[in-house]
């Protein structure tokens, strides 16, 4: 063989061994860099449903950080009992996301905090207004100008709370673990399961840190979704980008039921056959769903002490 086509050869290999590190699942760190002072002020600012119109709903209030980082439901209810029209994602890890809610609208935690306290089905108030009910507050003042040297401004009141949620991780899953090199923290049927996450072709949208959360992809690629929500074409108005949605993390999904962008299944079972059929146009055997669903599981990592 000429050196020509032993380069050739080379190169080929170099692009597949690229593909296949890019498509691989990385553990979470154990810790990143924090401003702890923003920290807990964002955690204060979090909880408290002074940033809701009728001082009824919080963050935490779709966020339940005890379990999961959502709030079970299909669709979230906001103030006046109003219901949402999509499934509230995670809090946990969406530092990690590529871009924030399931249409990509926000380019970041810090862009995202404005949607939720805008949302007329959400708190239904305004930065303006909550600006200034925080002003009223002395704590909030003292606290805001302590850190901030504008002090309470929409800007700083997204800061903070961005700052808290980027400190929302939950590192040292099992299968976190078992990537770090403990080869006794995950079982043989968890590997099974992994196993065929990659070769059935999960692995292809849901990959990198955070499984997922780093790209777009249509639901419905083999079947008809009948999804309600249209995603990405909301945005662009692109006819490509119809049913286009970011992909979710799968980190604790054990814990996020129920699933899909419409809260459509409410078990992992359901919801890993269901993307056998839609995404990969496949079928699945139960035993197969059940090692899956096993590799699901060792995703789910540790509440951080922040979040307590």
């Amino acid at each position: 063989m000429s050196i020509a086509s032993l380069l050739r050869l080379f190169a080929l290999w170099l692009i597949l061994h690229n593909l296949v590190v890019a498509r691989s699942i990385r553990p979470l760190p154990r810790h990143i860099a924090l401003d702890h002072a923003k920290v807990l002020l964002g955690k204060q600012l979090f909880f408290d449903p002074i940033l809701s119109e009728d001082r009824t709903i919080s963050c935490a209030s779709c966020h339940d950080l005890q379990h999961g980082g959502d709030d079970g439901l299909r669709y979230s209810i906001g103030v006046h009992q109003r219901q949402g029209e999509i499934n509230a994602p995670t809090v946990y890890n969406s530092h990690f996301n590529f871009r924030q809610f399931w249409d990509g609208r926000a380019k970041d935690l810090k862009a995202q905090v404005y949607g939720p306290i805008t949302n007329p089905k959400e708190m239904n108030h305004s930065m303006a207004s909550s600006v200034k009910r925080l002003k009223q507050e002395r704590g909030y003042l003292k606290a805001f100008e302590a850190i901030y040297t504008e002090g309470i401004t929409s800007d700083t009141i997204a800061d903070a709370i961005a700052e808290f949620e980027k400190a929302l991780i939950t590192p040292n899953a099992p299968f976190d673990r078992y990537l770090n090199g403990d080869t006794h923290a995950i079982t043989p049927q968890v590997k099974r399961g992994y196993y065929l996450f990659e070769s059935k072709g999960c692995i292809l949208c849901h990959h990198g840190i955070n499984v997922g959360g780093n790209s777009y992809n249509k639901f419905g690629i083999y079947r008809d979704s009948n999804s309600t929500q249209l995603g990405r074409y909301n945005i662009t108005h692109r006819e490509l980008d119809r049913y286009l949605f970011k992909v979710p993390s799968l980190r604790n999904v054990a814990l996020t039921a129920p699933y899909m962008h419409d809260g459509r299944v409410d078990t992992l079972e359901d919801a890993v056959e269901l993307m056998a059929k839609y995404q990969l146009g496949r079928y699945m055997e139960q035993s197969e769903i059940a090692d899956i669903v096993s590799f699901l599981k060792s995703l789910t990592g540790e509440i951080p002490k922040i979040a307590e």
